[in-house]
């Protein structure tokens, strides 16, 4: 069950969802996103998840590498919303969690009312679409808001033409 969606009351904006990883595919998906938000007036939220990595550590070494994962996370999202600022002129919202990508994703709709659209890129490579997009395809993983799944071969001018 979702709870309700604030967009269409005063001082809400809709807001497009971006999953920033390591695949090349979430430029992709950000670069949608950022243009729809542009063309609708919204916001772009960018969404980095550390997964754990499920030893425990010394109390020391695993601080060292929360930070670690936290510093990468918050690299991540500025290379992203570098590019976003630089051909969108935009300047979206950064996340971090951490924890199981699909659980953070859908704590963060649960808890932001006004994000209405998840966007996704979908690999091209042999591997299949991703890990992300096929955890969405199976069981299990349906979220209570649209998502929009994009090609990762789509151009910059094919993005335009569509957004």
């Amino acid at each position: 069950m979702v709870s309700k969606r604030l967009i269409r009351e005063a001082g809400h904006k809709r807001k497009f969802l971006a999953v920033v990883d390591d695949t090349p595919e979430c430029e992709r998906a950000a670069a949608y996103a950022a243009r729809r938000v542009k063309s609708t007036s919204g916001v772009l939220v960018l969404l980095y998840v550390s997964e754990p990595d499920g030893f425990q550590h010394w109390l020391g070494v695993e601080q060292i590498m929360r930070e670690e994962a936290e510093q990468k996370a918050r690299d991540a999202l500025h290379k992203v919303a570098g590019k976003v600022r630089e051909e969108v002129g935009i300047e979206p919202e950064l996340v971090v969690r951490e924890g199981a990508v699909v659980e953070q994703i859908h704590k963060l709709i649960e808890e932001d009312q006004d994000i209405v659209i998840l966007v996704l890129a979908a690999g091209s490579g042999k591997e299949g679409p991703g890990p992300l997009v096929t955890s969405v395809a199976g069981k299990g993983a349906a979220f209570p808001i649209p998502v929009t799944v994009i090609p990762h071969s789509l151009s910059d001018e094919d993005i335009d033409s569509l957004t």
